[in-house]
């Protein structure tokens, strides 16, 4: 869609690929499947971590994964990034000398799909964190958010088995993620943040995934006061939420939602009657 920033890419034959079987009935098919690699993320010297992607944006989900562990700093100045598609690999250089030997040792493992990790400190900071009073979010930029997001092609819908991640502004959607774990969708937009220096206050953060701990730690962290999803909640993404001051909204499809912390943002100007309902087909779709 010419309205993002950057949109997904769904016919990128890079992203996916076309795989011939059978059906239910044993008729040949030919199904879209998306594609994973490796992704070896360096900080100057210091091999980090190795992300399984489908390989596209390598250098923003770096910047992101790095900054939402605490490994970069958000004054840190970048003074290259260096990505070798043949290897895997991409080197995040600082100014500043960094060493997380004895942090890299500390890991827990979160709810994200496809292997999320987190360390102990970045749990730990949350307690420390809350987010301004204030701000508005109207009940009809998340229907019209959700009904742009919810068909524009995409790679979720066209194939399935991944995760998208959107950071909006009002009712306009801005910038669509996509990946096979939403951690790593949100960390390609907190580098993206970064990178072109994007005010948070704002913005309006949505995922295709459940609303767990570590998607509400991360858009903490990322200073993002809303937090809406078309999936459900676990209790503890409820209590982190409601600790820092995040408006959670989850199960949002067609006209319906719930907000689990943070309502008192919530400005209810949509009439129901003139709201659409999801329609059949694409709830078939979004489901897989």
């Amino acid at each position: 869609m010419s309205d993002f920033e950057i949109a997904p890419k769904p016919d990128d034959p890079r992203l996916s690929s076309l795989v011939e079987g059978v059906d239910h009935t044993g008729s040949p098919v030919a199904a879209r499947v998306i594609t994973e690699r490796p992704l070896t993320i360096f900080l100057n010297d210091q091999e980090i971590v190795t992300a399984m992607t489908i390989g596209d944006h390598p250098d923003l989900l770096a910047v992101g994964y790095l900054l939402n562990q605490h490994m970069l700093r958000p004054d840190d100045v970048v003074r290259g990034i260096d990505y070798d598609d043949e290897l895997g690999v991409v080197v995040v250089r600082t100014e500043r000398e960094t060493d997380y030997e004895e942090k890299l040792k500390k890991k827990v493992r979160t709810s994200g799909c496809a292997q999320g990790t987190a360390f102990g400190d970045l749990m730990e900071s949350l307690e420390d964190i809350r987010l301004p009073e204030g701000g508005t979010l109207k009940t009809s930029w998340l229907y019209a958010l959700a009904k742009a997001i919810n068909t524009a092609p995409s790679l979720y819908l066209a194939a399935g088995a991944i995760h998208g991640c959107v950071l909006c502004r009002e009712d306009r959607p801005l910038v669509y993620m996509e990946d096979v774990g939403r951690h790593n969708a949100v960390d390609k937009i907190a580098g993206h943040m970064f990178m072109e220096k994007v005010d948070p206050a704002d913005k309006i953060f949505y995922t295709t995934g459940r609303l767990t701990s570590e998607m509400v730690i991360k858009t903490v962290k990322m200073g993002i006061p809303v937090l809406a999803s078309r999936s459900g909640f676990t209790a503890w993404g409820v209590e982190l939420a409601q600790q820092a001051n995040l408006t959670l909204i989850g199960r949002l499809r067609g006209r319906r939602f719930l907000a689990l912390a943070g309502a008192d943002r919530i400005v209810f100007d949509a009439p129901l009657s003139a709201v659409e309902d999801e329609r059949p087909e694409h709830a078939r779709k979004a489901g897989r």
